[in-house]
């Protein structure tokens, strides 16, 4: 039994290292968006057209100094600090305007740094691939200098807007967040579509809920552990349900550890590198899933940080407006 076993094992990792390639757009050679194509002017005037205002719902995470952030690969934590002060321009007088003044007009400043990983923000296609390419075949070599990717960086992102899809994973479950390290399936994603009563469509953003962010002030706890999304998961969502975008509450996104030999992140390399669609992660879903709103309108814009492999977000929600069922309906 455990030799059969071991057999099946080892044929299910051959099968996904197979599967494992650099993806070719069918936008053109010279496509740097991906999935991003599929949304068009069309489609973002009739989710506009339906959206309902009278609630906006913010999707960002606070930063502040000792929030949670990826540091697995010794990746630099968010820092801020105060370049001035108004007490401190009285001392410095760096603008010679001398103290009189200094005291009267109270200067603050402020500065801050991090990795583009940090906090709501979007993964572009440039930020994992396989053998030195990144989807659609920009390479290492031609492509990346010291200032960045001349291919698929931040900068290339449009602003976003489109239908967006909330699935509250835990919620399905009687849960209020998803167990530890658990690796969510294609089952658990249409489990939670048929209790919402939502169909995903083409285009779509898709917003995963873990519930991962109600530890988010805990960095730590935040951190440690966090469940994640599958391989088959990940696939049904590209390819079946042909999603423009996938985003969760989390910072792994993906479960480990690993499900392929030989790619300790393959969520990322399928979706990124193979399928061209981008990732969002730490996106706050709590007030979306508290008030069960499951469609929106999404609409955000990233930083446009040139050659850059991520980009901080500032996504918010709209409600869409839905007509109210005939009695004989419900």
């Amino acid at each position: 039994m455990k030799l059969l076993l071991s057999a099946l094992l080892a044929v299910s990792l051959q099968t996904a290292n197979a599967e494992q390639f650099v993806g070719t757009s069918p936008w053109g050679k010279h496509d740097e968006l991906g999935r991003l194509n599929m949304m068009t002017p069309q489609r973002q005037a009739q989710v506009m057209s339906q959206i309902d205002a009278h609630r906006i719902f913010d999707l960002s995470v606070e930063y502040f100094v000792g929030m949670p952030s990826w540091q697995a690969a010794g990746d630099p934590h968010y820092q801020f600090w105060m370049t001035h002060t108004p007490r401190g321009a009285v001392i410095d007088n760096v603008l010679d305007m001398g103290e009189k003044v200094n005291r009267h007009v109270s200067y603050s400043g402020s500065a801050f740094s991090m990795y583009t990983h940090t906090g709501t923000h979007i993964d572009t296609l440039s930020h994992f691939g396989l053998d030195g390419e990144i989807y659609n075949h920009f390479s290492a070599d031609e492509n990346l200098g010291d200032k960045g990717w001349n291919r698929s960086g931040a900068e290339t992102i449009p602003p976003l807007i489109a239908r967006g899809v909330l699935i509250d994973l835990p919620k399905a479950k009687g849960l209020s967040m998803l167990p530890d390290n658990y690796r969510v399936t294609e089952a658990d994603i249409k489990q939670a579509l048929v209790q919402q009563h939502v169909t995903l469509q083409p285009g779509d953003i898709v917003l995963l809920r873990t519930g991962r962010m109600q530890n988010y002030a805990q960095s730590a706890k935040y951190m440690a552990n966090s469940p994640g999304l599958g391989i088959a998961a990940a696939t049904y969502l590209a390819k079946e349900a042909e999603a423009m975008v996938v985003g969760a509450d989390n910072l792994s996104f993906e479960a480990f550890p690993s499900e392929v030999e030989g790619n300790y992140v393959p969520v990322h390399t399928y979706l990124l590198t193979q399928m061209g669609v981008p990732i969002m992660e730490l996106v706050n879903l709590e007030e979306l899933a508290e008030a069960q709103v499951y469609e929106f309108a999404f609409i955000g814009g990233s930083l446009k940080l040139r050659g850059a492999d991520a980009a901080p977000l500032r996504p918010i929600a709209f409600p869409l407006k839905t007509a109210k069922k005939k009695p004989q309906e419900e």
